[in-house]
């Protein structure tokens, strides 16, 4: 499974780069902290496949990137590799880079 960390993830949208979010976590999780993500809860995602179908990277997360770990195990068994990359740490590990970054 492809992976990419807090830093890189920040520096790629930063740079303009077509990069799909795709937030796996609970709607409650979501409104308390997002980086943008298109949220479809891990329970409903065999519904939403066709979100999957963009040409682009799509990065998936989740609270600590076991979730969007699972999520992209069931996707890719039904619809075969895709440009899926998991956010590694997730959500919190991207909040504990930032906390680093603005200190």
């Amino acid at each position: 499974m492809q992976e990419i960390n807090p830093i890189e993830l920040k520096e790629r949208l930063d740079n303009g780069e077509p990069i799909q979010l795709i937030d796996v976590r609970e709607t409650f999780e979501h409104q308390a902290y997002n980086i943008g993500g298109k949220l479809i809860p891990l329970g409903e995602i065999m519904q939403h496949m066709e979100a999957f179908n963009e040409p682009q990277p799509t990065v998936v997360y989740c609270r600590k990137g076991i979730r969007s770990m699972i999520a992209i195990q069931r996707l890719e068994a039904k619809l075969g590799e895709l440009p899926l990359y998991n956010l590694s740490g997730g959500i919190e590990a991207w909040m504990n880079m930032l906390d680093r970054e603005s200190h």
